[in-house]
């Protein structure tokens, strides 16, 4: 139990300023209006939104952030170990920690301008 909470605490303070982190184990094929595949982005201060995520994001690689403030659901639905970071910066510079494959968080996106996702 002492390495689960070390593990959390470890990924909370590489992944920048969390609010919330969740871990759900296995996914199913779509996750709380997240398909099977994706990284998704829900409104802002609107937690899950009734299951309704506001951007959805499937190939790998840097995509900007436009007008994204507070707190946003960002749910990490990929598989085969897929990973999620946030960037400072645009097209991908200034990118913190990394949000594994069936992993949320709920994050202030004020100060991110991009995310990136890989293998």
């Amino acid at each position: 139990m002492r390495r689960i909470a070390q593990a959390a605490a470890a990924l909370s303070l590489a992944f920048g300023v969390l609010t919330t982190i969740g871990s759900t184990g296995a996914h199913a094929a779509t996750y709380h209006g997240c398909p099977d595949g994706y990284v998704c982005i829900y409104p802002e201060n609107a937690g899950w939104n009734n299951d309704t995520p506001s951007h959805f994001y499937f190939e790998y690689g840097t995509y900007n952030l436009t007008d994204m403030h507070g707190l946003h659901r960002i749910e990490n639905n990929q598989t085969g170990g897929a990973t999620m970071r946030t960037c400072t910066g645009y097209n991908g510079t200034g990118c913190e920690g990394y949000l594994p494959a069936q992993w949320g968080i709920t994050k202030d996106l004020t100060p991110i301008n991009s995310i990136t996702l890989q293998a």
